[in-house]
């Protein structure tokens, strides 16, 4: 028998981890911008070639410009690519996910993200896109130290 006045414990949250990556892998030809997959998975459930990071294959799904990160950085938001018989749930298609409002909003307000749990193909394999997302960013620069403050002369 549980006691009344004990609070249940809420399921934590995943953070959505920021990555630094080479500028290289997020320029036009770089291999996590060519894998930006959002525009297929909705009209075909399919993803463009993903990219390797950590001995996993990822798929893009978002790109946000710096001027509407905290980081300050371009964000390039991804998901794991499980193979379909190594995903832990039901996997669901984007159409499912977004079918009824309810369930749109269900899904920009999953913690593992909106992506998470969808079923895609590359090439003639079955995969699902497995959350939380990661957001990979350029390599930090130092800021530029100000110039010493010049004394003018007056006269």
């Amino acid at each position: 028998m549980t006691d009344p006045d004990e609070i249940p414990e809420t399921p934590a949250v995943p953070q959505r981890e920021l990555c630094s990556v080479p500028t290289s892998r997020l320029g036009e030809r770089g291999d996590i911008n060519r894998s930006y997959s959002a525009d297929l998975i909705g009209t075909s459930g399919r993803v463009r070639k993903p990219f390797q990071h950590l001995g996993e294959l990822w798929i893009c799904t978002s790109i946000t410009g710096w001027g509407l990160t905290r980081s300050g950085h371009t964000e390039h938001e991804a998901y794991r690519l499980a193979p379909e018989r190594m995903f832990i749930g039901v996997p669901t298609s984007y159409s499912a996910r977004t079918g009824t409002a309810e369930a749109a909003e269900a899904a920009r307000n999953d913690p593992f993200g909106f992506y998470h749990g969808m079923a895609v193909k590359h090439g003639s394999e079955a995969f699902v896109l497995s959350g939380p997302p990661l957001r990979f960013i350029g390599p930090s620069r130092p800021e530029p130290e100000p110039p010493e403050p010049m004394q003018l002369t007056l006269f």
